[in-house]
C-alpha cells in the first residue's frame, strides 16, 4: 500500500545473571532483536555480580564471552556478526590503545569468528561505566535465514 510503513516489532533480550542485574539497577537491556539484526549493548568483562576480571586479559576473554551469551539470548552466535565496536580505557593524553590490548582482541577474534572478518571500530576512552573497568565490547549481528 502506498504511505504505509511496516514496521518490525522488536525485541528486547536480558541476559541471565548480570542483565538482570543491570536491567534491574540500571534499566536497560543487553540486547535488542528486530528481524534478523541482533544489536547488543556494551559488554564488559565482568561476571554475574558485575564483578570485574583482575587481569586485562581474563577481562577481555569475560566480555567476549559476555557477547556470546547475550548474542545467544537472542538467537546469535558470534557466526552472525559482522560489525564490532570495542571501547579501551587508555591513559589520558596517550595516543594508542596499546599493543596488549590488540593482542588479546585479534587472538579472541580469531578464535571465535573461524576465519571471518567483521568490521571493528576500536576506540581509546579515558572512562568507562565501571570505574576499574578497560573494554567494552558491542556488537551487531545479522542472522542467517531469519526475519
Amino acid at each position: 500500500m502506498d504511505g504505509v510503513i511496516e514496521r518490525e516489532t522488536a525485541t528486547f533480550h536480558v541476559t541471565p545473571g548480570y542483565g538482570v542485574t543491570a536491567r534491574d539497577l540500571l534499566g536497560y537491556s543487553q540486547a535488542v532483536r528486530i528481524g534478523n539484526r541482533v544489536e547488543t549493548s556494551g559488554q564488559g568483562g565482568w561476571d554475574d555480580d558485575l564483578v570485574l576480571a583482575e587481569d586485562l586479559e581474563q577481562e577481555i576473554v569475560r566480555a567476549f564471552d559476555n557477547v556470546g551469551r547475550t548474542l545467544a539470548e537472542a538467537g546469535a552466535t558470534w557466526a552472525d556478526v559482522v560489525h564490532v565496536n570495542s571501547y579501551h580505557k587508555v591513559a589520558p593524553g596517550s595516543d594508542a590503545i596499546g599493543d596488549e590490548h590488540n593482542r588479546i582482541m585479534v587472538r579472541e577474534f580469531r578464535s571465535r569468528l573461524g576465519g571471518r572478518a567483521p568490521v571493528w571500530t576500536q576506540t581509546g576512552v579515558t572512562v568507562l561505566g565501571l570505574a576499574t573497568m578497560r573494554v567494552e565490547i558491542r556488537v551487531t549481528a545479522l542472522v542467517e535465514g531469519a526475519g
